[in-house]
């Protein structure tokens, strides 16, 4: 059921995603778009129909594990450049601070962290992924000196691991293929 905390949630993305493809859109223009989308006349019809009533069952919406990184620059090279995930929010208390940030890519977002009580360096995380293929040869044309994924065909699925510069891996995995 559509809520308008999940319409003004989808028409974020939304705007990110534009944003992303080089097209700035206003929050208001998203709003509407994704009510016309909903199949309502406008954003007012919408959320004068869809109610913010609290679920019934418990869902969990999503999941962001945390790796801890050392280095920016490496991380950026690996997270953005190699991995093709972009910045989503940067934050440090001062600039002096360990730095917290969080990258996305296609529904996914990982938060990195220097701060030391975030995580532990050798965290696994476990991403279903569709399509996989298509980003193993994404990441095999990229040709990263430190990084060579394969495809490995398991009882679960097919899954390519990679293994970011501060020992995190991260383990793609299209299951049932």
């Amino acid at each position: 059921m559509f809520s308008p905390d999940l319409a003004k949630s989808m028409a974020k993305k939304l705007r990110d995603a534009l944003a992303a493809e080089g097209s700035d859109v206003p929050h208001a223009k998203a709003l509407e778009l994704v009510a016309k989308s909903l199949g309502f006349s406008d954003w007012n019809t919408a959320t004068a129909t869809l109610t913010n009533a609290a679920p019934k069952n418990i869902e969990f919406t999503g999941c962001s594990p945390i790796l801890r990184f050392f280095d920016e620059a490496k991380a950026r090279e690996f997270y953005c450049d190699f991995l093709g995930f972009r910045v989503a929010f940067e934050h440090r208390h001062t600039a002096d601070l360990p730095l917290y940030m969080a990258v996305q890519r296609a529904g996914l977002q990982l938060h990195l962290s220097e701060h030391h009580n975030d995580a532990s360096p050798g965290s696994n995380a476990f991403i279903p992924t569709t399509n996989l293929r298509a980003l193993h040869r994404e990441l095999s044309d990229r040709e990263y000196s430190f990084n060579h994924p394969t495809l490995e065909k398991l009882p679960w699925g097919l899954q390519m691991q990679v293994h970011d510069p501060f020992g995190n891996r991260l383990r793609f995995c299209e299951q049932g293929s």
